[in-house]
């Protein structure tokens, strides 16, 4: 019987996990994935919104700047990636002018600071490679970049430290309330908790209208982007945004806390919450619309694709807090789609409180504060690099050359509180196959190292888990598969 069974283990549930292992308690992660952070939270612009165009009065604008403005601290107790360089949304017609002077007008409304309106011969100051038929421009010095997979990461590590299990690979099927408890089926079997809270992003909407009087849908919001390489200097500072559509923010064109540049998303509702398919006609949509923003942008520097679900309520809004007309001990957030990677801090904070609260339980006297992540190889001086391979001769042997990833790294992304289990788990902790080759040099060495940490066969290895094994067999000698 655990206190709390947090479903999901997106970044919003690790937030929750981490504020709640706080408290004294049994508290317990569930996800269907077999790693945190394997929806929306690896998979989007990591970008840390001010909050100038979230509607006003609403908790999606009210969470957004509160989170926003918690994001800097956190990060650095977590020893994450952050930055703030700002950012511009972009106007290319006369007709923008309104939208944009509406968005200035609702940043003063949702207390941002900073923002003003500019004219082209400033912007193409501040962003020489923009499009010179720009307009006129907001900028939002206020906005930031996190690493949305390092947070995600490292909030569970966090809660695993103070004893928050982690239950992953089984996923929630249903929801059933008894006398003094909930009853969560799972596809392993039954685990029941004083109180449930659901943070199942793309799957949210299911759960939630098992149990509650007031149906919610959740219109499964696919984006597409490209990655280029970081080994190009980069020609844009801050984060680009055309002037919004009723679809969301539009395409952007972004740099990412690791130097690289980012392009996206697009916006299509799809029936299929798991299909992160890129398709021929979603990236080339992409393309198109970049190219107003950035007219030479140069598709060679492409190393990879990828697309998110975000989970999109009808009503538009978060909904967070108790489930409306269900049982007792029933919590939820749901709807987090974008500004939810912004809004996370706030939203772990005030629903961790709000569910420790409604259980009457005390703090956790044992509590130990987060243990930042260590500083990466490839950001650490000469040095630093000498001190390290003293304390670790494993920093002495390279692993992934694009990233500059060395063994000890990957060895420890294994051993962490929530380790890695696979070539996708080492590479959001490490980068080890994020650079050009896209693990082409790296990943048999990786599994190597997964085998021996693990104690399993290399056979065994997956590449996120489940039955994505890399290797289907073993070629004996004599040539005998």
């Amino acid at each position: 019987m655990y206190d709390i069974l947090i479903i999901g283990a997106g970044v919003i549930g690790c937030a929750v996990a981490q504020r709640l292992s706080r408290y004294a308690g049994r508290f317990a992660v569930l996800d269907r994935a077999h790693d945190v952070s394997e929806g929306a939270s690896k998979a989007n612009s990591g970008i840390v919104h001010a909050g100038y165009d979230a509607k006003a009065g609403t908790e999606k604008a009210r969470l957004n700047v509160k989170g926003a403005r918690m994001m800097r601290r956190y990060c650095q107790e977590l020893g994450v990636p952050y930055g703030q360089p700002g950012a511009l949304v972009l106007g290319f017609q006369e007709g923008d002018q309104k939208t944009l002077q509406g968005l200035y007008d609702n940043a003063l409304v949702n207390g941002v600071e900073g923002c003003r309106l500019i004219e082209r011969e400033e912007i193409l100051a501040l962003e020489p490679h923009v499009n010179p038929q720009v307009l006129l421009a907001l900028l939002v010095p206020e906005s930031g970049l996190v690493s949305p997979y390092e947070l995600t990461h490292a909030l569970a590590d966090a809660a695993k430290e103070n004893g928050v299990d982690f239950l992953l690979g089984e996923a929630a099927l249903a929801l059933q309330h008894h006398e003094d408890h909930w009853e969560v089926t799972t596809s392993q079997g039954k685990r029941r908790a004083r109180a449930i809270i659901n943070c199942a992003g793309a799957q949210a909407g299911e759960l939630h209208n098992q149990i509650s009087t007031r149906k919610v849908r959740i219109v499964h919001r696919r984006g597409q982007y490209y990655l280029l390489d970081r080994s190009q200097p980069l020609l844009f500072n801050r984060t680009l945004f055309q002037v919004p559509t009723h679809m969301g923010k539009g395409v952007l064109v972004t740099p990412t806390t690791h130097g690289n540049l980012l392009l996206g998303p697009t916006a299509e509702d799809i029936d299929d919450g798991l299909d992160t398919a890129t398709t021929r006609d979603g990236l080339k949509d992409v393309l198109d619309k970049v190219k107003l923003t950035y007219p030479d942008v140069n598709l060679r520097q492409v190393i990879t694709t990828f697309s998110g679900i975000r989970a999109h309520e009808v009503g538009g809004d978060f909904i967070i807090g108790e489930v409306e007309g269900a049982p007792a001990g029933a919590y939820e957030a749901i709807g987090i789609e974008s500004p939810g990677l912004t809004a996370a801090p706030a939203i772990g904070e005030e629903l961790g409180d709000w569910v420790a609260y409604y259980l009457k339980l005390g703090k956790n006297l044992r509590f130990i504060p987060p243990t930042p992540l260590p500083k990466a190889f490839n950001a650490m001086n000469a040095s630093e690099r000498r001190a390290a391979y003293r304390d670790d001769p494993d920093y002495g042997r390279i692993v992934c050359r694009c990233e500059q990833v060395t063994e000890a790294e990957v060895r420890r992304a294994i051993r962490r509180g929530v380790g890695a289990t696979s070539l996708d788990g080492v590479k959001r902790r490490t980068r080890a196959g994020m650079g050009r080759c896209q693990g082409g040099f790296c990943s048999t060495r990786v599994m190597e190292i997964l085998a021996e940490e693990l104690g399993q066969d290399l056979q065994d290895m997956t590449k996120l888990g489940g039955h994505s094994q890399v290797l289907t067999g073993s070629i004996e000698r004599g040539g005998t598969a």
